[in-house]
């Protein structure tokens, strides 16, 4: 029996983004969110739906994204874990990175840490800062969002965008 961290009963603030290029998008999404429910991830706040082009190939078929502001009560790992689990059970299969996918579902930002765990979760998300489908859906849901390890505001971030990347997404 290993020792529970003691910080595992103390709720942590989280955004998860989540995405889906196949099949029906929205139900996909919804059916994410549910099953995120199951496992004890309490959603607080979630953005509305956004189309963006699928990247890095817009070839494939475009994605609807969300981000959700969540309370857990897990570790990270354990978090990952959740995410992978709900990711599978909605039908996502290990294929080639970035290939067209039912669920994806990536942690953003973990109660404002930065966290290098095991080499298996980078925290905050590496290439948060260059997707438009993460930073606009998590402005709308949190204007005053700061960026974990450089603190820069979101606005500062969605600033910094290509003005192509601005136009190329839409709130549906």
């Amino acid at each position: 029996m290993t020792k529970q961290d003691s910080s595992e009963n103390q709720a942590k603030l989280v955004y998860l983004a989540i995405g889906s290029n196949l099949g029906n998008k929205i139900q996909n999404i919804d059916k994410a969110k549910l099953e995120l429910k199951t496992h004890n991830v309490k959603i607080l706040k979630c953005s509305n739906n956004f189309e963006s082009e699928s990247w890095p190939d817009p070839s494939k078929p475009d994605f609807i994204n969300i981000v959700i502001k969540a309370e857990v009560y897990c570790g990270a790992l354990k978090l990952l874990e959740i995410c992978k689990l709900v990711e599978k059970k909605l039908g996502r299969v290990k294929s080639k990175k970035n290939s067209p996918r039912k669920c994806d579902i990536d942690i953003i930002d973990y109660n404002h840490n930065v966290l290098n765990l095991e080499n298996k979760l980078l925290i905050p998300h590496p290439r948060m800062v260059d997707r438009n489908f993460v930073l606009l859906p998590l402005y709308q849901i949190d204007k005053s969002w700061k960026h974990p390890k450089t603190e820069k505001s979101i606005v500062n971030l969605i600033n910094a965008l290509p003005i192509k990347d601005l136009k190329s997404i839409k709130e549906i």
